[in-house]
This record gives structure tokens, sequence and C-alpha cells, in this order.
């Protein structure tokens, strides 16, 4: 963590695939901070443009989308009576609470196995969400190289145990090439130039079971910021995003577009 950017969660031992979750305290469920309304009225242009690409449902998960609403407004009404306010009940309440917060939320009801049945998502890190409509916990995890050896057991295991009384969160990061929130189709290709041209995007991702359908929600709020920005006011940045590269397997570096960033950041230096 910086002065300037919230969370900065490269392990300085090096790249690990890992749940790394962390316990959430409810009052931080949501985050809300200075770029708000400009996050919100990026969304607005995106669902008004873009519908099918940022909204996937499908009737198994509107009852828990309902309560889902439920708890985003009152989670609003707590935090700050002011920021609350009306939405079309028209809309899909997935929809409807997505243009309440800066996260975006996906719904996964538990059936033969955990599905997501309803979304929100207005700003992907290059993955599509219609592909990923009534898929399981593994199909949705698929691309990622070493999932299904290291992390489909747990983390199955650890949606089946999920209360809710008790809630996580967690980080992951990447390099990308353009700072724009909503990336939904670009190529994973290795971002061009050198630290200044790159972006580091961050996910903050939580995981909640609701108390009555116990539907789980992940929310994905995604910060983004200038790779050398973080260097100037971080001087231990560079050594541990060098060392992460260094460290992470041909396959994720492939996966995530990191092919050759080690070597020219290096030889930048």
């Amino acid at each position: 963590m910086t002065e300037t950017f919230p969370y900065v969660p490269i392990d300085p031992k090096g790249w690990r695939l890992a749940m790394g979750l962390r316990p959430l305290e409810p009052a931080s469920w949501l985050q809300i901070d200075e770029h708000r309304e400009d996050e919100l009225a990026q969304k607005a242009v995106l669902l008004e443009r873009d519908y099918g690409v940022v909204v996937a449902t499908s009737p198994e998960g509107d009852r828990a989308s309902l309560e889902l609403l439920d708890e985003v407004e009152r989670f609003l009404r707590n935090y700050d009576p002011e920021l609350w306010r009306a939405t079309d009940e028209d809309e899909h309440p997935v929809v409807r609470a997505s243009r309440l917060v800066q996260e975006d939320l996906c719904v996964l009801v538990r059936e033969d196995a955990w599905r997501l049945r309803a979304a929100c998502v207005c700003f992907p890190s290059r993955w599509v969400l219609a592909t990923k409509l009534g898929t399981t916990l593994d199909a949705i995890h698929s691309p990622v190289p070493g999932y299904e050896d290291a992390l489909a057991r747990p983390t199955n295991a650890f949606f089946d145990r999920l209360t809710p009384e008790k809630s996580f969160w967690r980080l992951n990061w990447t390099l990308l090439d353009s700072p724009e929130l909503h990336q939904p189709r670009a190529a994973r290709t290795a971002p061009s130039g050198e630290l200044a041209d790159w972006y580091f995007r961050v996910e903050r991702q939580t995981l909640r079971q609701l108390p009555t359908t116990r539907a789980i929600i992940f929310t994905i709020r995604t910060y983004v910021t200038c790779a050398a920005t973080l260097a100037e006011s971080d001087p231990n940045f560079v050594t541990a995003l060098l060392r992460s590269l260094d460290t992470a397997p041909p396959a994720i570096q492939a996966y995530k577009g990191w092919t050759g960033l080690a070597d020219r950041l290096r030889s930048s230096l």
C-alpha cells in the first residue's frame, strides 16, 4: 500500500497461485471513494450502450439478486444515507444494485454445483461475461493455468463451507497496457513500452453468503494506476515486481500477458 494507491498486493517472496483469503468485516464489504460518481457514470454509459456485454442473468438467480439489492441498499443507508438513490424497479435487481456501488456484482447459486446465475460486470479484466453465465466454478476458472491441480478442490470446498456469519476478501493484480476499467475482449499481450506505459491493475474481491437464499455474492472492485507512479512512491515496488515476474511459471506469464516483461523492465533500469 502507498500514499496514493490503496492496495499493492505483490508478494516480495515471488509469485504464487493461492486463494489468499482474509476475514472480511461487515462494515468493509463495499468500498466508497472519491471516484464513485465517475465510475457510476461509466456504468450508466455501458448499461445503455453495451447491456448484453455487461449484464447476464437467468431466472435461477432472480431471488438472490433481489436479496442482494436489499443488502446493498441496507449497507449504503448504514454507511451514509445520502449515498442511496432510487433505482428503476423495471430493471433486473442485479443491475439496480450495480448502479449503486463501484463494485461489479456476481451471484452464484448452489445447484448440482455452484453456478453463476446473475451478474453485472462493467469493468472486466479481459474476459467475457456472457461465456460464464450458468457455468461452474471450475469452468469459470478453467483458463487459469494450474487452477485445476492447485485450487479447484479447495475453492469448491471453501464455497460449500461459507456461511452468512463470516465473509472473506482477497486481492489479485496484473499489468496491462491501458488504464481503462472496461476491458472485456482485448488480447492478453504484454504491455508495450516501458514502466511509464504500463498500468498496475488490482481487484479487491469479496465473498459473502446471503442469509435467506444462501447464494454467494462475489464482488469485484477495480483499482488502476500507472506502474511508474507506484515505483516513484514505493522504493520496493520495482524489486518486488521483478521478483514476481521472474518467478511466475511460463504458462502464467503467457496467460497474463507478462512474457518478456521482466527482461524489458530490467534493461530499462
